[in-house]
């Protein structure tokens, strides 16, 4: 039986946006992104059975201006020059298609683009193996859990789509976003 709101497919997408105002700068963000014409529904991290990932090109393709879109966001905003803001989303699609995955996001600060996307395939893998009956040390290296994964046959894919961006020098808001965007 086919469900009308599991999504079918989904792309990732990232922006940044700097402004003298919080909101525009949020604003900004999204359009570099491609997704400010749309209204945003925020939802949680499941990834659905049988999701395909497709490009942003062919992704945006498909939309209409004013639909609703349902995503997993990230944003992360400053106005303290300098200051590197952090936004990540992970994903980690299990091995069996029928079985949903997660998708995972980090908002936050002092993160490099590489560090943030390993912290957020790790929480996307991690969450995933979990509900597999996998107990994971934490304080465990990620590639020594990778392996695990890996090795037990879970976790197929992992991915993340991560932005970062330097506090504007002059003070003005500055924003980076990062989604996945669950198409219908």
């Amino acid at each position: 039986m086919e469900h009308p709101l599991v999504p079918k497919q989904m792309f990732f997408t990232r922006g940044t946006g700097k402004h003298l105002q919080n909101l525009q700068s949020f604003e900004e963000a999204l359009r570099n992104a491609g997704i400010a014409e749309f209204n945003l529904v925020r939802v949680s991290s499941i990834f659905p059975p049988r999701c395909r990932i497709i490009s942003r090109a062919k992704g945006l393709a498909q939309l209409t201006p004013g639909q609703i879109l349902f995503c997993v966001i990230a944003e992360s905003r400053t106005n303290e020059p300098n200051r590197l803001a952090s936004a990540g989303i992970g994903l980690a699609v299990p091995a069996v298609k029928e079985k949903h995955g997660y998708i995972s996001e980090y908002h936050g600060f002092g993160m490099t683009q590489r560090v943030c996307g390993d912290y957020v395939e790790d929480m996307a893998a991690s969450m995933l193996a979990t509900t597999q009956g996998i107990d994971l040390d934490p304080d465990t290296a990620y590639n020594e859990r990778k392996e695990i994964y890996q090795t037990k046959g879970l976790i197929v894919h992992t991915r993340a789509m991560v932005q970062t961006v330097e506090g504007d020098k002059r003070g003005l808001w500055t924003t980076a976003i990062a989604a996945a965007v669950l198409l219908v």
